[in-house]
């Protein structure tokens, strides 16, 4: 199966409450109370995303976090590569790829390409999407027929 970390998860629930508030420098306090994820945890992930270069710090009493770019110019794959590395759904997807095999492996160049389209949908995707609440359900086709991602609300 493939999955995102449930840090991933959270650091894009970070994200997404930050880009709620593009005008407020927010403390790492702040973004834990409105998201009720744990404050050790936001301050991990929010370091993780600075470093990265997805938010910036200013330090202070006055100081906090904002998003370094606009919602719409941060993408999932962005996300991702932050907190996960870069997407490889298989060890010859990866650009250090370690696999003995690989010299007579048969199926590496077709997972490489089924790697690269993931990786383009995931670039597709922004923040500014993400957050959307009432962005359409996407609809794809499988080996011809169409199929609907099912949208589970409470």
């Amino acid at each position: 199966m493939l999955r995102i970390s449930k840090l991933t998860d959270y650091g894009t629930v970070l994200l997404a409450n930050l880009a709620a508030n593009q005008k407020a420098v927010c403390s790492a306090a702040d973004v834990a109370h409105a998201t009720g994820i744990a404050l050790p945890t936001v301050s991990k992930l929010l370091k993780s995303l600075g470093r990265a270069g997805l938010v910036t710090s200013t330090r202070g009493t006055n100081g906090g976090y904002r998003l370094a770019r606009d919602p719409r110019d941060i993408s999932a794959a962005d996300i991702i590569d932050a907190l996960d590395g870069p997407v490889s759904i298989t060890e010859c997807s990866a650009s250090d790829s370690q696999c003995k095999h690989e010299d007579v492996c048969s199926v590496g160049g077709a997972w490489q390409r089924v790697n690269v389209a993931i990786r383009r949908a995931l670039g597709d995707v922004s923040l500014s999407d993400l957050v959307r609440s009432n962005s359409p359900t996407p609809q794809f086709r499988f080996a011809g027929l169409p199929i609907t991602v099912e949208n589970k609300r409470p």
